[in-house]
């Protein structure tokens, strides 16, 4: 990537003496840079599909289980349930999910995807195999698929235990 005349130079100096360097140094904000960046261009090819990618994603992984719980899908989708609920509510409306209570704890709701949402899925998997393509046509192959391996370490349950490990570690 190249450098442009704003992320080069000299640290900008605030008013408080603080100092910000020119080019973006936090992994938090870099990763979020790059995620709203492919969520646009996987977001513009599955257009025609009428589905978002987070809509599409969320699709799926209810596709990947056996009519997941509210709080397994938003685990596994790493959102808390709120935000899940609010994701699936276009979802439900146009008839792809349905949430039903859980007959065997009321307290649960089970999310489900109807035979509409199963051919809307099949329907858009060309667009998202195209999206597929052109990210890894840019990137290339082999660095997609190191990229999706850190990026799946990250997001795996237990690297926020291991990250607050590793903090104890540096603080002692």
């Amino acid at each position: 990537m190249e450098s442009t005349a704003s992320d080069v130079g000299p640290p900008i100096q605030l008013s408080n003496g603080f100092s910000v360097p020119r080019q973006v140094m936090c992994h938090a904000t870099t990763l979020r840079k790059a995620s709203r960046r492919i969520t646009q261009l996987y977001d513009v090819v599955l257009a025609p599909s009428g589905l978002r990618s987070t809509q599409r994603s969320i699709m799926m992984q209810i596709g990947r289980g056996t009519t997941p719980a509210m709080s397994e899908l938003a685990s596994a989708l790493v959102l808390d349930r709120s935000a899940l609920a609010h994701n699936l509510k276009p979802l439900e409306r146009d008839g792809y999910v349905r949430v039903a209570v859980d007959p065997e704890d009321k307290r649960s709701r089970l999310v489900t995807l109807t035979a509409q949402g199963e051919d809307k899925l099949a329907d858009s998997q060309v667009l998202w195999e195209q999206a597929q393509a052109s990210f890894e046509g840019v990137l290339g192959t082999e660095q997609a698929n190191e990229l999706r391996e850190a990026l799946r370490l990250i997001s795996a349950g237990n690297y926020l235990q291991v990250f607050e490990l590793t903090e104890t570690a540096v603080s002692v």
